[in-house]
C-alpha cells in the first residue's frame, strides 16, 4: 500500500542498475514507480511487467508523468537525459559517475539550482552500514588506503576501472578527508577490455593526508578492505567480512603493554545499502530533508576520477618515451 502522498517516478534504463533501482521502487511504500524507459522494448516490458508499471515509448512523454526521474543508463548519456529532466522540472537520482567531464556536471548543477531542484548522486556506500561505522569513528584521517578487487565481468566495461570501481572509494575518502587535492601519482593497464581494468593511485591533500587506492576488475577473487590511520587511532576495516578493528584510547577492551591503547571490534549485519539510497532520495523530495550525496559531491568525486585518469595516461606517456612501453 502506497502513502497518500508518493513520489511520481520513472526510471530511464531497464538493464543490470536499472533492474535494481525498478525494485526498490516498486516496494519503497512512498514511492510510486510510474513507468520505465528503454531503447530496448523487450527489457523494457519484462521489467515492466514484474514491476507492474508503464512501458513509455519516449522520453518524452515519461518525463510529462513524473515528479522524479532515476538515470540508470551508460555514463556517455547521464548529462543529455539529466538535462533534459532538469529542464522539464524533474527531481533526479543518477546513477555514479554523475556525468562524464566536468563541464557537463557543471552545467547540471547549474539548471538545478536555478530550479531547485533535487540532484542526488549514487554513490551507494554513502548508505552503507560501514561507512555509518567508520565516519562515527574517524574525524582526522592522516592516511588511508584501500583495496577494491573483483573478478572480470563485461558489465561496466564501457568506462576505466576508476570510473566503474575506484570512484566508490574515492568518493568514501573525499567523504572522510575535507580538503582539496594536491596532487595525484596513479598508474594503470587495460587487459581485458578498451579501459583501464587495474589501476592504482596515491593522492595527496592539501591538509596533508595521503590515500592510496587500488581497484581491480581482473582479480581472482572479490575483496574490498581499507586501513585508516587517524589522530583518534588505527581502523582496519574488512567490507567482505563485515567488522572492523579500531585501536583508539576511548573504547574497547584493554590493549596491555599498548600505553593506554584499547581495541574495540565492530560489527555489521547486511544492510540494503539502494533501498536506503531511495528512502533518502524521496526524503529529500517530498520533506526536505538534506541531500546526502549530493551535486557537489557528484562533481568532486567526478573531478578526482578524471585526474587519476589523466595522471594513468601521462604515466603511460613518461613510460613510453622511456622505451618500458611498447603495446600501449
Amino acid at each position: 500500500m502506497k502513502n497518500e502522498q508518493s513520489l511520481k517516478v520513472g526510471i530511464v534504463g531497464a538493464g543490470h542498475f536499472g533492474r535494481f533501482h525498478a525494485l526498490k521502487s516498486f516496494q519503497n511504500p512512498r514511492e510510486e514507480l510510474v513507468g520505465l524507459y528503454d531503447i530496448s522494448l523487450s527489457s523494457c516490458q519484462k521489467l515492466a511487467d514484474e514491476t507492474k508499471c508503464r512501458v513509455f515509448h519516449s522520453y518524452e512523454a515519461l518525463l510529462s508523468s513524473v515528479q522524479a526521474v532515476i538515470i540508470a543508463t551508460p555514463a556517455e548519456t547521464h548529462f543529455t537525459l539529466a538535462r533534459q529532466a532538469l529542464e522539464a522540472g524533474k527531481h533526479l537520482l543518477i546513477e555514479k559517475p554523475i556525468s562524464s567531464n566536468l563541464q557537463e556536471a557543471q552545467c547540471l548543477g547549474t539548471i538545478a539550482g536555478e530550479k531547485d531542484l533535487i540532484v542526488q548522486i549514487g554513490h551507494l556506500l554513502r548508505y552503507s552500514a560501514e561507512h555509518g561505522a567508520i565516519t562515527r569513528r574517524i574525524k582526522k584521517p592522516l592516511y588511508i588506503e584501500a583495496t577494491r578487487l573483483a573478478p572480470f565481468k563485461t558489465r561496466g566495461t564501457d568506462v576505466s576501472v576508476v570510473l566503474d570501481l575506484m570512484i566508490h572509494d574515492l568518493d568514501f575518502i573525499l567523504s572522510l578527508i575535507d580538503s582539496p587535492i594536491l596532487a595525484i601519482d596513479a598508474l594503470g593497464a587495460a587487459v581485458s577490455s578498451h579501459y583501464e581494468d587495474i589501476a592504482n593511485a596515491r593522492v595527496r591533500f592539501e591538509n596533508g593526508s595521503v590515500a592510496t587506492i587500488t581497484a581491480s576488475r581482473i582479480s581472482l577473487k572479490t575483496e574490498r578492505k581499507m586501513r585508516i590511520f587517524a589522530q583518534e587511532g588505527y581502523l582496519s576495516a574488512d567490507f567482505m567480512a563485515r567488522h572492523l578493528t579500531y585501536v583508539n584510547r576511548q573504547n574497547g577492551l584493554p590493549l596491555p603493554g599498548s600505553g593506554g591503547y584499547r581495541r574495540e571490534t565492530v560489527s555489521w549485519k547486511d544492510h540494503d545499502n539502494l533501498a536506503a539510497e531511495h528512502e533518502a532520495f524521496v526524503a529529500s523530495c517530498l520533506d526536505g530533508a538534506p541531500i546526502i550525496v549530493d551535486i557537489e559531491a557528484g562533481i568532486r568525486a567526478l573531478d578526482a576520477a578524471l585526474r587519476v585518469t589523466e595522471n594513468i595516461h601521462h604515466s603511460y606517456d613518461l613510460m613510453k618515451q622511456a622505451g618500458l612501453l611498447h603495446h600501449f
